[in-house]
């Protein structure tokens, strides 16, 4: 057995943020060997991932970000089980620094960002194996969005709700400062309020149609004619939009006015391109 010293054990949890005992075994068994240490940590998180698989992991935080030219924003949900790990500095840390990494890359998919460098070492899904075995919990890479925009063809902003359990970046067609606070606002709406789409165009065909046959059935139930329930209907679907599209949505600051108002009465060309909406849960 190689003689361990104090010096590289510290070291060594530094670097991984498991337990000193932990560390020591892993380099003990390593033969001093750091490479081979984090990887024997690694293989302690796989087992305990594999172990803990069927567990919900509902807590957690949301982290969104825009890059600093404001093109580009990511929102990024980290899982874990409990509450109490979720309002740790180390784990907060961890979520942030993934979107910073998500932020820089811009990733298709969750999958491309999971085998992401976490660092110059580890991909992030190795990172969030390691971290399952120092800290006990099933941890999860649970969403990945973002929004890309080229220079001159808008900005995004984000919003984080209700200590990160909740985040949104939402695009605008315009760019410059004077429309930050606009595009803030709008995200706050967005988290608030829930729309599925920006507007009637975007809503999907599939939620349309199920509208509609609901619509259709509740009059049918409440005995109005055959001939008139389509009508009936599409009344209903005029309020769905109203009360479940962003920019017809009533303004969470000002119900005298929609969200489209409130962006025309900055600029008459104002508006909203998109946004990425991730809860916890």
């Amino acid at each position: 057995m190689s003689n361990i010293s104090a010096k590289d054990v510290k070291e060594l949890r530094e670097q991984t943020g498991a337990g000193m005992m932990d560390c020591k075994k892993a380099l003990e068994e390593s033969g001093g060997d750091f490479e081979k240490a984090i990887e024997l940590l690694r293989k302690q998180g796989q087992k305990l991932s594999a172990k803990r698989a069927d567990r919900e992991a509902k807590e957690g935080v949301v982290i969104a970000k825009t890059s600093h030219n404001k093109n580009n924003g990511v929102v990024v949900r980290l899982s874990c089980e409990t509450d109490f790990v979720a309002k740790t500095d180390s784990f907060i840390a961890m979520a942030e620094h993934i979107a910073d990494v998500a932020l820089k890359n811009l990733p298709d998919t969750l999958d491309e960002l999971l085998a992401t460098k976490y660092d110059g070492n580890i991909t992030i899904a190795e990172k969030i194996e390691e971290q399952t075995g120092v800290i006990g919990e099933k941890l999860e890479l649970a969403d990945y969005e973002k929004i890309v925009t080229k220079a001159g063809e808008g900005q995004v902003l984000p919003y984080i709700h209700m200590g990160y359990r909740s985040g949104v970046i939402v695009g605008l067609n315009l760019e410059g400062s004077e429309y930050e606070e606009a595009g803030k606002n709008v995200a706050m709406q967005v988290a608030a309020m829930n729309p599925v789409a920006v507007n009637q165009d975007g809503v999907d065909k599939s939620i349309v149609e199920k509208e509609i046959e609901i619509g259709m059935d509740i009059a049918r139930q409440e005995g109005k004619p055959e001939a008139m329930l389509e009508k009936i209907a599409m009344g209903k679907l005029n309020k769905f939009f109203k009360e479940n599209t962003l920019l017809a949505q009533a303004y969470v600051k000002d119900s005298k006015m929609s969200v489209e108002e409130y962006l025309k009465s900055l600029n008459k060309d104002l508006t909203v391109t998109g946004f990425r909406h991730v809860k916890l849960g």
